[in-house]
Order: C-alpha cells, then sequence, then structure tokens
C-alpha cells in the first residue's frame, strides 16, 4: 500500500439534505436504524403512476429561487456544509474557491408546456429559459458566494454527483483552488418519474437492492455538498475524513444498460485506487455500491466486487433508504460513506434477503463494526456506459 497525505482532498464540511434527514446530523441517526422509511406515492409531482417515490417532506417550496426545487435542496445542504466547514462569506474573500456540481434535472427545461408549445409551433415564453440559465448549479453558487473560481456543472446522468466530488480532489490536487465546494442535487419531477418509467426499470413497491426478488428502483431527490481542502493545509487539519482517489470510465456498450461482465466499472475502479496512491483492492474495508436494485445493475457490480475483491467483500446499497437520486446520487452516498467511515460501523444493506442465482456474492445483511476501517469505495454507474469510484479515507 502507498499513500501520500498531500494528494488528499480533506472533507473539511458536509452538508445533506435527503428523506433521511434535512441534516447530516439527522442522516447519521437514520442510517443506523433497523427499520427504514417505506417509499410514498408522489405528493408534490402530479402524475397518475402510482410510483412509490422518496420525496423530501419537510421543506417548504420557494418561488423566489430560480431553478426550481433542485437549487433550494441544494441552497439547503450549501448552508450546512459552509456552517459544518466554520465558513462565512467573509472566510471566503480572497481564496481560490471553486464550484463543481453534479445534477440531472436542474440542467435540463423540464418545463413540459413549454415544449408543447414548442412542438406546435408557436414561440413559448422565455421564462423556462431564464429559469434554465440562472438555476445552474454551480454558476448559482459561484454568483450567490461573491466567488472568482473555476464554476463547472457536471450533467452525467447518475454518475453527475461522484463526478463533481471526484473533479474537486483533482482541482485540489493540480493547486487550482485553495477550496473546493462539491457535490449534488437533483429535484423529482415528471420528467425523470416519467422517463424511468418508460424505461420499465421502476419498482411497484419498495426497492430491494441485490436481492433476488428485486424488481427496480423508486426515485428519489436529495442534496449534497462537501467542502474540500489540501489535506496539508491548516484548514484541512480539521477533516476527519478525505476523498483519497477517483477514477472514471465509459463502457462504450449500451445506452442505458451496463456493460454484462462489467470490465468498464472494474476500469474505474482500478483507476480511483491507483489515484488514492496505489493502494490495492485489499486495503479497501468497504463499498457503497450504486445498487440500484435493477437486475442488470446489480448483477453487474456484484460479478466486479467478486472478481476484484472476493468473495468475502463487503457491500452495501443505501438506495432502500433514499431511493434513487439520479446526479445528487453520488454526492449523498460519498457523505454516507465518510459517516460510516467515522462511526466505524457499516450498516445492514436494507431489504436484502435471498442471493440471486446469477450473482457470485451478495451484500451485508447485518450491520457491520469496523474499528480500524481507514478506506472505503463508493461507485456510481449512469446512462450512456458511465462508471465512476471514488475513494475515501479515514485520517
Amino acid at each position: 500500500m502507498m499513500s501520500t497525505t498531500h494528494n488528499l482532498a480533506g472533507v473539511i464540511g458536509k452538508g445533506m439534505i435527503s428523506t433521511l434527514g434535512n441534516t447530516v446530523a439527522e442522516t447519521r441517526g437514520a442510517l443506523y436504524q433497523p427499520v427504514p422509511r417505506l417509499p410514498e406515492l408522489p405528493r408534490r409531482v402530479a402524475t397518475t403512476l402510482s410510483l412509490p417515490v422518496f420525496e423530501v417532506a419537510d421543506l417548504a417550496p420557494d418561488t423566489g429561487i430560480p431553478g426550481g426545487f433542485s437549487l433550494q435542496l441544494l441552497r439547503h445542504a450549501l448552508r450546512e456544509a459552509l456552517d459544518d466547514a466554520k465558513l462565512a462569506g467573509g472566510d471566503l474573500a480572497g481564496k481560490r474557491v471553486g464550484v463543481c456540481m453534479g445534477t440531472t434535472v436542474a440542467c435540463q427545461l423540464n418545463d413540459i408546456p413549454f415544449y408543447a408549445t414548442l412542438r406546435s409551433g408557436a414561440l413559448p415564453p422565455a421564462r423556462p429559459l431564464n429559469n434554465y440559465i440562472a438555476g445552474n448549479p454551480a454558476e448559482w453558487i459561484r454568483r450567490e458566494l461573491g466567488l472568482n473560481g473555476p464554476a463547472l456543472t457536471i450533467s452525467n446522468a447518475c454518475s453527475s454527483g461522484a463526478d463533481a466530488i471526484g473533479i474537486g480532489l483533482l482541482w485540489i490536487r493540480q493547486g487550482l483552488c485553495d477550496l473546493v465546494i462539491a457535490g449534488g442535487t437533483d429535484e423529482l419531477n415528471r420528467v425523470p418519474l416519467v422517463g424511468f418509467n418508460a424505461l420499465g426499470v421502476c419498482a411497484p413497491g419498495p426497492c430491494r437492492p441485490f436481492d433476488a426478488d428485486r424488481a427496480g428502483l423508486n426515485l428519489g431527490e436529495a442534496a449534497g455538498v462537501v467542502i474540500l481542502a489540501p489535506a496539508d493545509a491548516a484548514a484541512g487539519d480539521r477533516a476527519v475524513c478525505a476523498v483519497a482517489g477517483y477514477g472514471n470510465s465509459a463502457d462504450a456498450f449500451h445506452i442505458t444498460q451496463p456493460d454484462p461482465e462489467g470490465h468498464g466499472l472494474e476500469r474505474a475502479i482500478r483507476l480511483s485506487l491507483d489515484s488514492a496512491g496505489m493502494i490495492q483492492p485489499g486495503d479497501i474495508d468497504f463499498i457503497n455500491a450504486h445498487g440500484t436494485g435493477t437486475p442488470a445493475n446489480d448483477r453487474v457490480e456484484a460479478i466486479v466486487f467478486h472478481r476484484l475483491f472476493g468473495a468475502a467483500a463487503r457491500f452495501l446499497s443505501t438506495k432502500a433508504l433514499t431511493g434513487h437520486t439520479l446526479g445528487a446520487a453520488g454526492a449523498i452516498e460519498c457523505i454516507l460513506t465518510l459517516l460510516m467511515l467515522e462511526e466505524s460501523t457499516v450498516p445492514a444493506s436494507m431489504r436484502f434477503e435471498r442471493l440471486a442465482a446469477d450473482m457470485p456474492c451478495g451484500p451485508l445483511r447485518s450491520p457491520c463494526r469496523l474499528p480500524a476501517a481507514q478506506w472505503a469505495l463508493s461507485t456510481s454507474l449512469a446512462f450512456g456506459g458511465a462508471n465512476s469510484a471514488l475513494v475515501l479515507r479515514r485520517r
């Protein structure tokens, strides 16, 4: 095992909102509860589809902020992350602060009347376009905080949040930034709900990642933000955990299906291990898998984990707790993995009961105490064949 401190990006602040809780503290408490919250039929989204989802319940919509509910979720998580890092507005002045945010919904013109008018041949009102431009998540943060560093919004489907944090790590390593605000946000609305239903990947009941009877995913909504700093800087000394490595790849196999042998995912994981200082698969203490509950995704991840980490690989999916939060998934799962490292305990993979015959290994059936855990992996897969992996380290 090789690793160097100067290649780490210390996590000096984090903020998160999802159905697990409106703060990191609430999330930490809910993460280990033996009976998870169940998804419910949509309340805020007007739809005739009887598909259970994970909606954030206790955040009132604010029509004064552009970009829809996605930016409201992001603002909530951002404020918590800045408070956690003990950074007020004046503390950022004069610093090179970069912003990298992942999203899918916030980067789309999710205005169905706009498209209906456009398709009819008429010229639709420009308000949705204005909201789209004003609602760019990274640019919105840059304007809101008066920052002058790089601002980049990643829209790489469901690996967007992980990619944003990985790029934040690279910016720190390259010396481009003194601090990076990274993460992801996505709301639940009709566009992804109808789209995923059309693909036939939504479960009619609560999702069951990696289970033999899994029948698809439940959509959710969330935002997660981390504040990254060089680990050898004074600010980085406050960090209990760090982002240590990042790898990504493309399957070049199918627009919505993963490579059934998982060669692209394996490459992304190996690249992340190399990026973390040439650590070996055996150094990884546990894995927070993408684990959507769809037949294809879960099978591929299990095959790759078995191939790389052996039959005793410790892994779980947290999507039975949050739903699939699209562009926010990689970000909130990074934060959940950091919490597991801090607590030295990995929760059970909820609703997993029986291993399918075509899967070589299964996730954790019960919580696992790991007092010496130092290294963890978080994986994300996305439409278009994208694969991303983050290596996280307890310092």
